[in-house]
């Protein structure tokens, strides 16, 4: 689809890049900027960080008072950018965090407490 004031193509989706021939990629970067500088997907990582026992998915999301559905969708993004691990144990899986999580955890509550 083109803006034809401006004569340049028009996408439905902000993340998207790509050449003006219609060829479309996902700046993958930019998708994982946006889900975590959104409030609630910073307060689970920052819950996560100072968790003293081992969390659950339905515990992170009474938590932060967000529905399981979309805690369970954030955490699957997370998992991809190697921010959590998921660690089965039997039937459950508990959340725990990588390194690189508990440092951006980390940035973020430095962040909040400068705010």
């Amino acid at each position: 689809m083109v803006n034809k004031c401006l004569n340049i193509p028009i996408r439905k989706n902000p993340y998207e890049v790509g050449d003006d021939l219609g060829g479309v990629t996902v700046n993958k970067k930019k998708v994982i900027f946006d889900v975590f500088f959104r409030e609630k997907p910073a307060m689970m990582l920052v819950e996560l960080k100072n968790a003293n026992d081992a969390v659950y998915a339905s515990v992170l999301a009474k938590q932060i008072d967000c529905t399981y559905s979309h805690v369970v969708k954030i955490l699957q993004e997370m998992q991809k950018a190697e921010l959590i691990n998921f660690k089965k144990e039997g039937r459950l899986k508990l959340l725990e965090l990588t390194k690189k999580g508990k440092d951006i955890a980390g940035n973020i509550e430095t962040i909040k407490s400068m705010l």
